[in-house]
């Protein structure tokens, strides 16, 4: 089942980025602007409670899709430049296991553990 839902967000991800590039952003800010999002991890250096409600907050898909319906009420390309990034990242990162987190700690996810948990 893991490896179905990998190959989902695989998929995702690919997917996402050729509309990102076929609507004319430029490839490279899905690189450059990649691990902006994880700046949402420094919630841990709080506490596994805040770090999970942080990482959570920023890696669930909510996120982008309002910026999406923003972007059709509004016409304001850098919504959509946002949302796809953002959605670029959740794939990825859910392809290599990182799902949203228990309050256990970073290894602990959705998608099952991950890391030093799962040895």
């Amino acid at each position: 089942m893991k490896n179905v839902l990998k190959l989902e967000y695989l998929l995702l991800a690919i997917v996402t980025a050729a509309i990102y590039i076929n609507l004319g952003f430029a490839w490279y800010w899905l690189v450059i602007l990649f691990l902006a999002f994880d700046i949402s991890m420094a919630g841990y250096l709080v506490s596994k409670e805040v770090g999970a409600v942080s990482y959570n907050a920023i890696h669930s898909v909510v996120g982008p899709i309002v910026l999406v319906l923003a972007y059709i009420l509004f016409s304001q390309e850098v919504l959509l430049f946002i949302a796809l990034l953002w959605f670029f990242h959740i794939a990825v990162d859910r392809t290599f296991g990182y799902g949203l987190k228990h309050f256990e700690g970073f290894h602990h996810t959705h998608l099952g553990k991950i890391g030093k948990a799962a040895k």
